[in-house]
């Protein structure tokens, strides 16, 4: 045993006060609440769910969503499939494209090991794999990304779909599965009614694309799209076969905020007060190299009102709006994360809590697997 695992097995059963700090902390019951949540959602309507790991990297957290049913899982990046794979999980969705031969000869050697799923848009990248799969005599999942609407990767609805889907059938090496799309452009909409209307104008184009391939003899077993900020609207429309809904199970301040989505906070980060140079000024041991604050800020917990809040490297510098005396030196302040993806890859580990008491640590075992 290192010195780091006796250092996390012996804060089990103590209570928060005794982490050291800066420290990644997740609310174990208010986690436990969120998936149980999604994963019932999800069944009312008869909607596999495969989340996405990239907000916790964690296996324990992936086998925990296993557990309330989800289907398998969804990740960014082929290293943190080959995390995945080796604690124990199957179905591997990489919603991305993999190129470039050092990658695709990682992604081909975890089928077997896995049965992973990639993602391709176009002819170049599906003969890249195709050739590589069939040199190591694997035949590998593929499933068409498709643009409904949020212009980054993915092939045009319609024909281009079924074109591509053509060619990947051809492929003895490959297996033509299915399709994906994100309809990320709806997520910012504040208004409910229109943020609704456009979900389900781009999944109706999702599922229009599956019903040509279908059309023109191709199977399509797979119709993923979904995430937290367009949770649940995306698990009504018809056709969708599974959603990949994953940082909902943490919400954070860049959902609630931007996304408009109520899942309550689980995950924060707990800081000590290390300067009040004056009364209205509060220094923090914990930065941007603790806490992002990228797509939001963090938000201190159960502090006098606050007018600015700055992360410089090491330190966050909070302003009162009025002068107080608390918190004083070395009490601690909790903050909610501003957006969980770009919290948790900065940590190590990730200590569960449960009632003001540490319960779990676990080591954020794909940290940096960003190739």
């Amino acid at each position: 045993m290192d010195a780091r695992t006796a250092t996390s097995n012996s804060l089990i059963g103590q209570p928060t006060t005794a982490l050291d700090t800066p420290a990644l902390i997740v609310d174990l019951d208010v986690m436990e609440a969120n998936i149980m949540h999604i994963a019932r959602t999800c069944r009312e309507h008869h909607v596999g769910w495969r989340p996405h790991v990239k907000a916790h990297k964690t296996p324990e957290i992936a086998r925990m969503q296993m557990a309330a049913g989800a289907i398998g899982i969804t990740c960014a990046k082929v290293g943190e499939a080959e995390v995945m794979a080796a604690a124990g999980i199957r179905d591997i969705l990489i919603a991305n494209q993999i190129v470039g031969e050092t990658k695709i000869r990682r992604l081909i050697g975890l089928v077997g090991p896995a049965d992973p799923i990639v993602a391709v848009d176009s002819i170049s990248n599906v003969n890249e794999l195709a050739r590589v799969a069939r040199e190591h005599g694997r035949r590998l999942r593929v499933a068409i990304e498709v643009d409904v609407g949020m212009k980054r990767a993915g092939v045009a609805p319609g024909a281009a779909v079924v074109s591509l889907a053509r060619e990947i059938a051809r492929r003895q090496s490959l297996r033509f599965v299915g399709l994906i799309g994100w309809e990320s452009h709806a997520t910012r909409i504040a208004d409910f009614a229109e943020k609704e209307r456009t979900i389900v104008d781009a999944i109706a184009m999702l599922k229009a694309s599956a019903d040509a391939c279908r059309q023109a003899g191709l199977p399509v077993d797979i119709v993923s799209c979904g995430g937290t900020g367009t949770f649940p609207y995306c698990v009504r429309q018809p056709g969708v076969t599974e959603v990949q809904v994953g940082g909902a199970i943490f919400s954070d301040m860049h959902y609630r905020t931007h996304y408009h989505v109520d899942f309550p906070f689980a995950l924060s980060v707990l800081a000590s007060v290390t300067s009040r140079p004056t009364p209205t000024r509060i220094v923090v041991d914990a930065g941007k190299k603790t806490m992002s604050g990228d797509a939001a800020m963090p938000e201190p917990i159960g502090l006098p009102a606050v007018e600015e809040i700055r992360l410089s490297a090491e330190h966050a510098t909070l302003e009162l709006e009025r002068p107080s005396e608390t918190p004083k030196i070395g009490d601690r302040v909790e903050f909610v994360v501003g957006y969980s993806d770009t919290t948790v890859h900065l940590h190590e580990r990730l200590v569960g809590v449960r009632k003001g008491q540490v319960e779990v640590v676990w080591r954020v075992a794909a940290r940096g697997r960003l190739q």
